[in-house]
């Protein structure tokens, strides 16, 4: 089971609450349904789920949680993009395939994020108007980690780029 499934199988309200059910002791369809307050048809339908994706195991009467199935999704390591180069916390803490989730608020790791979100979408010794640079931001600000103006105040005040009269470079 990945970690994706797993969040798939639990995104709904009614498997989550059948699942509840189950990891606190509930063990048939019966008592899934009375203590998660829910229909039959609804709590099969839950079972059904949430064992094809492996996080229950046995039959009615013998329901459990498949804590080794759980255990395997928690260990899980995503895979690491060249986006996110596995050797950098800060990359990894605050790129997610490519995008920005949020800014550290210690200036050293900003200015590492920075720098490697400058080296990507800037060449050296290439002019840009101010529209192409905001072009060029807009991808990283995507997951609403960030806006791209924000993002290009950043990248002046570190001296990663430089601005004179709307126009942008690389340093």
């Amino acid at each position: 089971m990945t970690a994706d499934a797993l969040a798939g199988a639990l995104a709904d309200d009614g498997r989550r609450r059948v699942f509840a059910a189950i990891v606190l002791g509930a063990a048939s369809t019966a008592q899934i349904a009375e203590r998660a307050a829910l229909p039959a048809r609804t709590v099969l339908t839950g079972i059904r789920r949430l064992t094809d994706a492996g996080l229950v195991t046995g039959s009615d009467g013998a329901l459990v949680a498949d804590e080794v199935s759980l255990r395997a999704a928690a260990r899980e390591r995503r895979p690491a993009d060249d986006a996110e180069p596995a050797g950098d916390p800060v990359l990894r803490t605050f790129l997610r395939s490519g995008v920005l989730v949020g800014l550290p608020a210690q200036r050293g790791r900003r200015r590492v994020l920075l720098a490697h979100i400058a080296e990507r979408s800037f060449e050296s010794g290439t002019r840009y108007p101010e529209r192409a640079v905001d072009e060029a931001l807009k991808p990283w600000c995507a997951a609403g980690g960030s806006d791209h103006v924000t993002l290009r105040r950043y990248l002046i005040d570190e001296q990663l780029l430089t601005r004179e009269h709307g126009i942008y470079e690389l340093l």
